[in-house]
């Protein structure tokens, strides 16, 4: 007679095994295995400009109401891989994936839970928009067309200890009215629709504030763009499909806010 063996039951919660199966399927799905090879492709960019030191700044990618792709801690940039990328839910857990998680994966949680229609979010150091950031210097606006219509207007939020929920909840009050932040004596972080877009954001801002701090070294008055030129770049925007709270801006002062700045008048 043979001895059947004794099956064992698992002791882990239906509910429980169902959220490790879910997160196992999304993690090792098309679309996440895409949105990996996006986060080397874009981290070997950010490297090669220097927009990131050592093993600094952080990707993320949002693939379903509550799972989010991140580049993993102490990892550069350049060296990324597929099999780095680690998977989390919206409150930063780790559901999947070899390496620990970004410790700065709490602000981009934040943005996430703040602005729904944010997919992807990266955050980095290029040197002139992080010296902005150092010295609490918004870069003015109307000074070039692609800058409005990219970007647009900056904020800066203030210093907390980076990693902390503090931190993360600097950029509360900001990312709905701005694709871009400054992060007080620390770097930037841009928020799209992809990870590569977030990080055409971040090369815009760092040509721009570049291109102003060349300028001010002119001796010169620096040139603005009017209201009506503002006004017409607008209504390209718009039809582009790009969000900009100043597209329902009610005067001219509001449109024209932000000329001569901290670069010189």
């Amino acid at each position: 007679m043979s001895i059947q063996p004794i099956q064992q039951k698992s002791t882990i919660p239906p509910e429980k095994l169902n959220a490790v199966e879910t997160s196992a399927r999304i993690f090792n799905s098309p679309e996440a295995a895409a949105v990996k090879e996006e986060f080397c492709a874009v981290g070997r960019k950010l490297w090669l400009r220097k927009y990131v030191d050592g093993n600094g700044g952080n990707l993320s990618c949002r693939i379903g109401p509550n799972h989010v792709l991140c580049t993993p801690t102490r990892v550069s940039k350049y060296d990324l891989t597929p099999e780095d990328i680690s998977l989390t839910d919206l409150e930063g857990e780790q559901l999947a994936g070899t390496q620990p998680r970004t410790s700065e994966i709490l602000l981009h949680m934040e943005i996430y839970k703040t602005v729904p229609e944010a997919k992807a979010v990266v955050h980095c150091h290029p040197p002139y928009a992080t010296a902005c950031a150092i010295t609490g210097r918004v870069p003015p606006n109307l000074v070039l067309p692609e800058f409005e219509l990219f970007v647009g207007k900056v904020a800066m939020a203030p210093y907390e200890t980076p990693g902390t929920r503090a931190f993360a909840e600097t950029v509360r009050p900001f990312v709905k009215q701005h694709n871009t932040v400054l992060l007080a004596n620390h770097g930037v972080v841009c928020w799209a629709d992809t990870v590569t877009h977030a990080e055409w954001l971040v090369e815009v801002l760092e040509f721009y504030c570049q291109t102003l701090a060349l300028a001010a070294q002119m001796g010169a008055p620096i040139a603005h763009l009017s209201a009506e030129h503002l006004s017409e770049l607008l209504a390209i925007k718009k039809t582009l499909g790009l969000p900009d709270p100043r597209i329902n801006a009610a005067t001219q002062e509001t449109l024209a806010a932000g000329g001569p700045g901290a670069y010189g008048s």
